[in-house]
């Protein structure tokens, strides 16, 4: 869920209040805790003011898992009384997991523990027990930040008593309503509610009706429940409208003159059939033995200036967010869609990426300049295949004033592929669906995006110019937010090795697996039958990528250091990493950089909260369609492969539309079956009957709960 984050103390370069580093550096050093007070004097601190802003800095860094204050109002040091930070993860029976952020196995909460908190909080734990399996339970000892501020939900009147049922099941405390619109409540409307006060021990939320969400259409009622569910920021102020309100739809001509002309360059865009915002354009051409490839990025840090509204605004979205037929855009629509878009035949400003690659296309030189480009065509990745793999004459026909050029891209793109391959590259076969809709907004079908070398051409010049500007940031030393994924925890290489042993397969590299590793794991498994279900075993091994102050490289990538450079109209820490550079370009020293450790750090995990919140926004959606597709199904049978087996039942993925169920164990031929963790199977006891990962089956749609987004099947015994 959505969770709003306090802006970071303000204290004057004047002010004797000491940096974190320094009160915890003296605490450590203290060996115990210390009051404010206490503090106050070691700093020698006099001043009321000054002992204001103590107490506010304290209280900051007690938010922020740095400090925890006693019984005796006195703060010490976290990891010297042995409690774990960590995430809630709720459960709809009532107790939770708290995952931590150092890493580790996850703490259990009981059901009494879980009564002062929902899902997604952040909090601090002792663990108090460790079983025989060494599964470890915590005992909750303070809530650090709470996640949610509203929640979505179905509004009950009983015996005369207002209360919402959460719509998110990981919240499995209903939420008691005491004020707000409720005049305008039904017995099981949909209504966000703002929560007034907090779960405690005693106590479950309260909260007040703030909107009232009346029935529409399926794709429409889904989107608006995931906006309000996860707090997404879908409005724009008046203070924002006010600030863009002299954007017109062309660009400055002065500005032109203080840049690089680059107008005259056959640069193109390559996005899917539907994209509105193109925020990269490339160019290549031959020359000498190698090439010179041009990405060329919209500027928008010329447009979103720090301090301002717009600026506020978009980090505080900190993405834009996809959903079925709707887009939640990170910046206004004069700019996503008008000035920063690289339209064809229309000038517009642009960040240039610039590399010169040698005849085996390694990179051997590059620069970075402000620029002027006029895309000379808005191509599609169904239109690039055309033109480059199938070599269609009259596609080539149509587009001759750049097919040179094309064909050059091309081979660089051929090469930079085949570099990497060599290197390790982790290529999983990704299934994404999409949904087809008729014109009264009812979904017509689910298909499979189909991703073609286009696809891959794009992707490998944005890993370049990626790659580069995550080289120049660190040449630089200058601070940039680097796009880090970690390699896989060492229970979940173990859990990976033990299924692959039973399948006669190994992952090289004992403890310490390398992209290589991975990748010649990956070409042995496309050859098997059940290899689709073995990638997403693997994928789900690996942790989720992040945005860190810490260069500590790309595992998946397999690269020593990586930013993202290529998308600032929709990703805000594009737009930090351009205006990075753009500072050193400019010629100022790293120290005159505005932006100090600390806030750099919020913005990071600021920024890493609000692309999950987009990714599980969007799911819920797509899951939630994909329920409404499925509900005029019940009784139809269809064939699909077994995703994921557990004690329960087999969870089943359809052929050709990616929608999964459960065939609950009760639901298998009559025996008692048990499940082996080891080599994820399900074995019946008298009739030998196994089920196993990757396995074809038959089901019939037996029940499709909209409110719970679950799909029951029936396994259609063979005969």
């Amino acid at each position: 869920m959505a969770h709003k984050r306090n802006k970071p103390e303000k204290v004057s370069k004047q002010s004797p209040v000491p940096e974190r580093e320094d009160i915890l550096a003296f605490l450590q050093e203290a060996g115990r805790p210390l009051t404010r007070k206490q503090l106050a004097h070691a700093f020698q601190i006099l001043d009321t003011e000054a002992k204001q802003l103590l107490g506010k800095r304290l209280r900051a860094m007690r938010r922020d898992g740095q400090l925890i204050k006693n019984r005796r109002n006195a703060y010490g040091l976290i990891d010297k009384m042995d409690l774990i930070k960590g995430r809630v993860i709720g459960h709809p029976d009532g107790y939770g997991f708290v995952v931590p952020e150092g890493g580790g196995a996850d703490l259990f909460l009981s059901p009494k523990e879980m009564r002062s908190v929902l899902h997604d909080d952040r909090v601090l734990v002792r663990q108090v027990h460790v079983d025989k399996q060494g599964k470890r339970e915590g005992k909750l000892i303070e809530v650090l930040e709470h996640a949610n501020n509203q929640i979505v939900g179905r509004y009950y009147l009983d015996s005369g008593i207002g209360f919402v049922v959460p719509d998110n099941k990981r919240i499995s405390q209903d939420i008691l309503v005491t004020g707000g619109r409720l005049e305008k409540c039904n017995h099981g409307d949909y209504v966000v509610v703002e929560l007034v006060s907090q779960p405690d021990k005693h106590r479950q939320p309260i909260g007040k009706v703030i909107d009232v969400l009346r029935d529409g259409d399926d794709v429409s009622m889904a989107i608006d429940i995931a906006i309000r569910s996860y707090e997404l920021p879908f409005e724009w102020s008046e203070q924002l409208e006010k600030e863009i309100k002299h954007y017109s739809t062309t660009i400055d001509a002065s500005e032109v003159k203080q840049r690089k002309d680059c107008r005259d360059l056959a640069f193109v865009t390559i996005d899917g059939e539907d994209a509105k915002d193109f925020d990269d354009a490339v160019y290549c051409e031959k020359q000498g033995q190698g090439w010179r490839l041009l990405v060329a990025i919209a500027d928008v840090s010329h447009y979103v200036k720090q301090g301002s509204v717009l600026d506020d605004e978009a980090r505080l979205r900190g993405t834009s967010v996809y959903f079925p037929e709707h887009v939640i855009p990170m910046l206004p629509e004069v700019l996503s869609n008008g000035l920063c878009s690289l339209k064809p035949e229309e000038d517009r400003l642009a960040f240039v990426c610039e590399m010169h690659l040698n005849k085996q296309g390694e990179i051997k030189q590059y620069n970075f300049y402000k620029a002027t480009i006029c895309s000379k065509a808005r191509l599609t990745y169904n239109e690039m295949n055309s033109l480059m793999i199938d070599k269609d004459a009259n596609a080539r026909e149509k587009r001759k004033h750049v097919i040179n050029h094309l064909d050059d891209l091309y081979q660089v793109y051929q090469l930079l592929h085949e570099a990497r391959q060599k290197n390790g590259l982790i290529d999983f076969s990704s299934s994404e669906s999409f949904f087809v809709f008729n014109e009264n907004k009812e979904i017509e079908s689910i298909n499979l995006v189909k991703r073609n070398d286009a696809h891959r051409l794009i992707e490998e010049m944005m890993l370049a110019a990626n790659i580069v500007a995550a080289r120049f940031i660190e040449e630089n030393e200058i601070h940039g937010l680097y796009r880090v994924h970690n390699k896989p925890k060492a229970e979940k290489l173990e859990e990976v090795r033990l299924l692959l042993a039973q399948l006669g397969l190994s992952l090289g590299g004992a403890e310490e697996p390398t992209a290589k590793h991975y990748a010649s794991l990956l070409e042995q498994i496309r050859k098997r039958e059940d290899g689709e279900m073995l990638e997403m075993v693997l994928l789900r091994s690996m942790p989720l990528a992040i945005y860190s102050v810490q260069n500590d490289g790309h595992f998946g990538l397999n690269f020593d250091a990586y930013v993202h450079f290529t998308s600032p109209i929709r990703r805000y820490p594009d737009l930090m990493v351009h205006r990075a550079i753009e500072h050193i370009v400019n010629g100022y020293s790293v120290d005159t950089f505005r932006y100090t450790d600390q806030a750099m750090l919020e913005l990071a995990e600021h920024c890493s909260m609000t692309e999950r919140r987009a990714e599980e926004s969007s799911r819920d959606v797509v899951q939630r369609l994909k329920c409404f597709y499925m509900k005029n199904k019940e009784g139809e049978t269809f064939q699909g492969v077994v995703s994921s087996v557990t004690a329960f039942g087999l969870f089943v993925v359809l052929n050709d539309m990616f929608v999964e169920g459960l065939v609950h164990v009760s639901n298998l031929p009559s025996d008692y079956y048990h499940y082996d963790a080891v080599t994820h199977t399900l074995n019946g006891e008298k009739r030998r009957k196994k089920y196993q990962l990757g396995q074809t089956v038959s089901v019939t749609v037996t029940r499709v709960d909209l409110e719970e987004r679950k799909i029951d099947f029936e396994l259609i015994e063979d005969e």
